[in-house]
């Protein structure tokens, strides 16, 4: 099936007072189901805003294009709804009137009587009846961004877009308003792409979290799934196994971006007397015991030997980190799994095609795999006692963890559970967990 919008290869190029262009955002792919939550989160300046206009028909991709539900977007239209920080409301119309206008001008071919009964069902949506005849200005700024909400909806969008929706208002008004816009999002099945800076904003409400690189040619650095079950509740989310090892991978590649900004990399370029064309290599890696040939050799000065005069041994949180790393030419090599290499080539999932050469079988440790506590009380000691207590028992918790989608962890496990006659798919769920997290 194809997907209801998509974003497709966008570079955004603006021309600068010298003469110049300045490229904001380049080669951005991404693909949205309907009905899906998805936020765009990176550092100010990396053009979260121009991608959400490009998508709204208020500005035009330099290259590329934006196709929504199989027809191209080239201009502003009622299919795509925007809610602004500002509220964005008339000053002089009242709640019922802001919200009327919308609906007014695009649904004019439904009858009087059907327009007036849209504009009361959305005032009670965000809870307004008692403000329906007040004007903005005797509104709180958590009022306003609900009748900016309850406008937007009132015309029925394919899409929502939300421009830092909650960012003027104070914690406890936004937590108020963040759980309604979920509820309301649950009810009307509708598909909604946000730009935050909250970290935790983007956890709480979202489906994925596209996280954007530095500008110019800003570029998708990492998607992160949010396999946290809906309808959220605020507590919930933050006690969910997963919620912090989430948090802490956006919270890496925000100040890796932060830290590349500053850095002022050597490039330096066949001066060695080795004549490698390169000898300073930043090398990203995982604190598990796969990395110890690399540790060992930084120590033991096996790098300078071979000409190569500085070497970063760069920590990552995860694998997708190592995937975003290498993929964006932050990382110059990395420790992976063995499937990564493969993967990234082919541009496994929502990856861009990367060639990826494997220099270095680093280690060939044996891997096993582990039952949990609750299935060990259950007499679980073989997978043939797991298939038995999988069928006896339908509301066993059955969630087995990788560390990715494409390591060998992976493979072995859904080999080793269809081997016994358990559906790797349909019977279990499959739950990718950098091992960091373990």
């Amino acid at each position: 099936m194809s997907a209801f919008l998509e974003v497709d290869h966008v570079d955004k190029v603006f021309t600068v007072g010298n003469g110049g262009t300045y490229i904001a955002l380049k080669n951005i792919a991404l693909t949205i189901k309907q009905g899906e939550f998805v936020s765009l989160i990176g550092h100010s300046g990396c053009g979260k805003s121009t991608l959400l206009n490009i998508i709204a028909g208020l500005d035009n991709a330099s290259v590329g294009g934006v196709v929504l539900d199989s027809r191209e977007i080239d201009r502003p239209g009622p299919d795509r709804m925007m809610v602004f920080q500002n509220y964005s409301l008339l000053p002089w119309l009242t709640v019922r009137q802001n919200i009327g206008l919308a609906v007014n001008k695009v649904l004019k071919h439904l009858p009087k009587g059907e327009r007036r009964g849209i504009v009361e069902h959305n005032i009670d949506l965000v809870g307004l009846r008692h403000a329906a005849d007040k004007t903005p200005k005797e509104l709180s700024g958590g009022m306003k961004q609900r009748v900016a909400i309850a406008r937007a909806l009132s015309i029925r969008p394919k899409v929502l877009l939300l421009d830092e929706p909650f960012g003027a208002l104070d914690a406890l008004t936004r937590g108020n308003l963040q759980q309604q816009l979920m509820q309301i999002c649950q009810e009307s099945h509708v598909t909604c792409v946000m730009v935050t800076h909250d970290v935790d904003e983007a956890l709480l409400l979202s489906d994925r979290v596209v996280m954007l690189t530095n500008g110019p040619e800003a570029h998708v650095g990492q998607i992160l799934q949010v396999p946290i079950p809906r309808p959220r509740q605020r507590l919930e989310v933050v006690k969910h196994p997963s919620y912090y090892g989430l948090r802490n991978e956006i919270v890496y590649f925000l100040n890796q971006q932060k830290r590349d900004k500053k850095r002022k990399r050597k490039q330096t370029i066949a001066i060695s007397r080795h004549g490698l064309e390169k000898v300073n290599l930043e090398i990203g890696f995982l604190p598990l015991i796969d990395s110890a040939p690399l540790i060992v050799a930084k120590e033991k000065g096996f790098f300078a030997k071979h000409g190569l005069e500085e070497i970063t041994l760069s920590k990552e949180p995860s694998w997708s980190a190592i995937a975003e790393g290498v993929g964006s030419r932050r990382l110059d090599a990395a420790q992976m799994t063995a499937g990564m290499p493969l993967s990234l080539t082919l541009g496994f999932g929502d990856q861009t095609p990367t060639p990826i050469v494997t220099a270095l079988i680093m280690s060939r440790n044996g891997n096993a795999i582990t039952f949990g506590k609750q299935l060990l009380e259950q007499g679980v000691r073989s997978l043939k006692d797991l298939k038995t207590v999988l069928e006896q028992d339908p509301d066993l918790h059955r969630t087995f963890g990788v560390v990715y989608p494409t390591s060998m962890h992976n493979l072995m496990l859904r080999y080793w559970l269809a081997s016994g006659g358990i559906d790797p798919d349909h019977d279990v769920s499959l739950s990718v967990i950098p091992p960091t997290q373990w």
